[in-house]
């Protein structure tokens, strides 16, 4: 487990975060400077808290009253910034060899072909970081992380740079590191695709303080959270089943608690389980069944409550047996008589595979 309890001043705000995060993938997410960096930058000991303790398992490695301050390199971390920060004078394969020469002998770890082939780093092997673009050198860098296998492993915004066939390999990996039983990986990424298909657990965090903790999914489902999630992302995530991959128009029909949802025919097999992004802005309410329309998703549910804002709109909240949420004029919430309890029928007009669950 790795536990932070922190303070340390910065240029505009004060960084007071409290995590304990246990072994598998948390996301951090927020804004660019909410302070998502500086934290990663105190886990590794390349930046001293004011006050505070870090702790990474049973080994105390910064205590500030205490007098601990472990150095970067007696820490069991590894961490990949966004520009990568390789040796200059070492060659690919000899950076990514000091990664495996990290690693403590009773860590298991990838094998370097794997880890080479998976990167596609054969042709840069022989080369030095100075002639490689941005998105290889991030390549090596990941690579040179991942042979050292900590017990903790930082990755900050570890696919910039990369090109869209090689982001989705990488993806693919990392996905896999959910799974894993005895090691801490903090990732921070912009991006809440990539936030809800690898973490177990997302934290949000906004002026140097984590504002809210759990499950990515629930999260994603709370109105009230949007100013941290970003309102263009706003909406909730349904979990479901495909129960059919191609009704003969190529469409895929899913099942959502028991309600149908038609998405454009999906790669994946029948039954599997996956997460479906729906945008409250997407999203409108009526009382009745929508008759003679192009729309085909509909789900029948019940007005759990409703947000007010400031302005035009309100956030209504559905229960269609699962959460769902709409954004629509306060005019609307008036004249359809909208309250709790009120029952409804949610048309999604448009939703997005977001995450293979």
């Amino acid at each position: 487990m790795l536990k932070i309890d922190a303070r340390k001043q910065l240029a505009a705000f004060e960084w007071q975060g409290q995590l304990d995060i246990q072994p598998g993938v948390t996301a951090l997410f927020g804004q660019s400077g909410a302070g998502k960096t500086s934290l990663v930058k105190m886990i590794a000991g390349l930046l001293a808290p004011d006050e505070g303790e870090i702790t990474i398992g049973e080994t105390c490695v910064f205590a500030n009253p205490g007098g601990v301050n472990l150095p970067p390199e007696r820490r069991p971390v590894s961490v990949v910034f966004q520009d990568g920060r390789l040796f200059p004078h070492l060659t690919v394969r000899a950076n990514l060899r000091y990664g495996r020469r990290l690693r403590k002998q009773t860590t298991p770890a990838p094998a370097l072909q794997e880890i080479v082939e998976l990167l596609n780093l054969e042709s840069l092997l022989h080369r030095r970081p100075m002639s490689l673009s941005g998105g290889e050198q991030q390549r090596v860098a990941l690579g040179r992380a991942l042979l050292a296998a900590p017990h903790v492993l930082l990755l900050d915004e570890p696919l910039a740079g990369l090109d869209p066939e090689r982001r989705e390999d990488v993806l693919e990996y990392l996905e896999g590191m959910k799974q894993e039983k005895d090691r801490v990986t903090v990732y921070v990424t912009h991006r809440m695709e990539e936030a809800v298909r690898l973490a177990n657990r997302l934290a949000l965090i906004h002026g140097g303080v984590v504002r809210a903790t759990g499950d990515p999914v629930e999260l994603l489902g709370k109105p009230e959270l949007q100013m941290l999630t970003g309102r263009d992302i706003a909406g909730a995530l349904l979990a479901c089943r495909i129960e059919r991959r191609d009704d003969g128009d190529g469409l895929s029909r899913l099942s959502c608690s028991g309600n149908a949802l038609y998405l454009p025919r999906l790669p994946l097999s029948e039954g599997a389980q996956i997460l479906v992004q729906v945008r409250a802005g997407d999203v409108s309410l009526s009382l009745e069944p929508p008759r003679q329309s192009s729309v085909l998703n509909a789900m029948r549910g019940t007005v759990e409550r409703i947000l007010d804002e400031d302005g035009a709109f309100a956030d209504v909240v559905v229960d269609v047996g699962q959460t769902l949420w709409a954004r629509v004029t306060r005019r609307s919430v008036r004249e359809l008589g909208l309250a709790p309890g009120t029952r409804v029928y949610a048309t999604i007009k448009s939703a997005s595979l977001y995450s293979a669950n």
